[in-house]
């Protein structure tokens, strides 16, 4: 089972030869697979509405979860800030998956170390492991900050970060002035979007005290923003563009835009761009705190309001026409500046667009998956479409969540018939689509599953997969997309009428039976 030199072939192409197929029979009947047959009646069976009663009697197992671990968000976090090295106090194995993750949807190297605790550790507590790891990367990797954050292991034991860090700068391992703030992220709760929420908090509590000694709020004229949890590098270019089209001055909190976006020019950068220090410790004297996925915020929210003493307003995620125009009269209302000619421009253009593809859309039945602002908005915008969003699945919604969804879904005509889950996996949606099929799932890649499952049990079954939010990992470059702004919406905007005329074509292929409807013009 060799390659040819000459032709390098894919794993598809090459693993259908009669050599790797034999193999593969050998192999089912050294492991007493079960017959085919016998899979098939199984498969059958989870189809049927019987098997979802059962599905949704669920409690003690997930499977194909909707979320990731807390850890992995606040290493996403911490990137978002200059020079800053996320440090990760738990095993090896939680650090490689975060980089694997990040390096599979960004396309990127992801800087992030671990101090690597094991068994003894679990018994001894790691207060030696940071000792040695803080010590060890700082002289490696000359950041001007590290951002600790913990895992399981250290969560359970019950490391005390604080002191362990304190001790470690007692001990001479860091000096004393060396940044290190930390956030508790155990894995076992909550999600990743909770995990970027409690290293942001961490890393605001650092640089602000409680005491707002030499602070005054607005004294600096800025706007600060909070992205949140944030797939989308076009979303951070976005925002500043229409900032700075309306000549409004800002800090973002967090803005990891250039370090995962790294041109190759034959330079290696470890750090690029992020928020500053200086930038931390001025955020106070801003006018006010503009959280743009608000659901997942709220330890954020809260140090803002509780020990800044300054607003923060309510806005929902400005994606669609109305979100983004609600988030721009907010930003011209706090700032006192008007919105640019550009961009009312740029918002005819997107209302142009969605009176252009309205048609192709109006009427077209969706299950739509993913976190809790960013479902919330794309439901918000298909509305604004025509479409309608059928199953609406927020695995790591709460019932706050849940209950403000159905009511922006009940208030449109659109989305009467949507049903709004939290709390489940894949394989939940997995049951619904097979019950009440639309007519498209969007969300992240590993709903191309119950694509497959959808297409084995008949091409009338099938409900392709449009790929939007976190992660994309079978797609290139999407992450560089935008999906906040009128710019984001007319991405979306040609996704999703363009994967209606795509599959329109598909259906219409057949000479001499369906090419009557296949039309060069849609």
């Amino acid at each position: 089972m060799t390659q040819d030199v000459g032709k390098i072939e894919q794993g598809f192409p090459l693993f259908n030869k009669d050599e790797y197929q034999d193999a593969f029979a050998r192999k089912r009947v050294f492991e007493e697979a079960y017959p085919l047959e016998k899979i098939e009646e199984v498969f059958q069976w989870t189809t049927t509405e019987e098997y979802k009663a059962l599905n949704f009697k669920r409690e003690l197992l997930t499977v194909n979860p909707i979320k990731v671990c807390q850890p992995l968000g606040a290493v996403l976090c911490a990137l978002g800030f200059h020079k800053t090295l996320p440090y990760v106090h738990g095993s090896q194995g939680c650090v490689a998956y975060f980089r694997t993750y990040f390096n599979r949807h960004f396309r990127e190297p992801i800087a992030t170390v671990s101090d690597s605790m094991t068994e003894d550790a679990a018994v001894f507590g790691g207060q030696k492991n940071i000792f040695e790891g803080l010590e060890n990367a700082k002289k490696m990797y000359e950041p001007e900050m590290m951002a600790v954050s913990t895992t399981c292991m250290a969560e359970v034991i019950g490391d005390d970060l604080h002191a362990f860090i304190t001790n470690a700068k007692k001990q001479g391992k860091v000096p004393e002035d060396f940044a290190t703030p930390f956030a508790n992220t155990p894995s076992f709760v909550g999600s990743h979007i909770n995990g970027w929420d409690n290293m942001l908090e961490g890393i605001l509590k650092y640089f602000t005290p409680k005491d707002m000694e030499g602070k005054e709020v607005g004294s600096n004229g800025k706007l600060n923003l909070v992205m949140g949890f944030e797939g989308y590098l076009g979303n951070f270019r976005v925002i500043k563009r229409m900032l700075t089209d309306m000549g409004v001055q800002y800090t973002l909190l967090s803005d990891p835009e250039e370090v995962l976006d790294v041109p190759a020019d034959g330079e290696f950068r470890m750090y690029a761009g992020g928020t500053t220090q200086d930038e931390c410790r001025d955020a106070p004297n801003a006018l006010d705190t503009l959280m743009l996925q608000p659901w997942h915020l709220n330890k954020t929210k809260k140090f803002i309001q509780e020990h800044w003493n300054q607003k923060v307003s309510e806005i929902a995620i400005p994606m669609g026409l109305a979100g983004t125009d609600e988030f721009l009269m907010k930003v011209a209302e706090i700032t006192g500046k008007p919105i640019s000619e550009s961009l009312e421009k740029e918002r005819g253009r997107l209302v142009d667009m969605m009176a252009d593809s309205n048609q192709w859309l109006h009427g077209k039945k969706y299950s739509v998956f993913g976190d809790p602002d960013f479902v919330m908005g794309l439901c918000r915008m298909l509305m604004e479409l025509g479409a309608e969003p059928l199953h609406v699945l927020c695995q790591n919604g709460s019932k706050k969540w849940a209950k403000a969804m159905t009511k922006m879904l009940k208030d449109s005509p659109y989305g009467q018939e949507a049903e709004v889950y939290v709390g489940k996996d894949l394989w939940h949606l997995r049951s619904l689509v097979f019950s009440k099929k639309p007519d498209y799932m969007i969300g992240s890649s590993y709903g191309k599953y119950i694509q497959r499952d959808t297409l084995h049990k008949g091409k009338e079954f099938e409900v392709p997969l449009i790929r939007l939010g976190f992660p994309i990992f079978d797609r290139h470059h999407l992450h560089r997309e935008a999906t906040m702004g009128y710019e984001g919406a007319m991405y979306i905007l040609k996704t999703l009428v363009n994967t209606v005329m795509e599959r329109m074509d598909q259906d219409t292929m057949i000479m001499g039976q369906t090419d009557y409807a296949l039309d060069l013009v849609r």
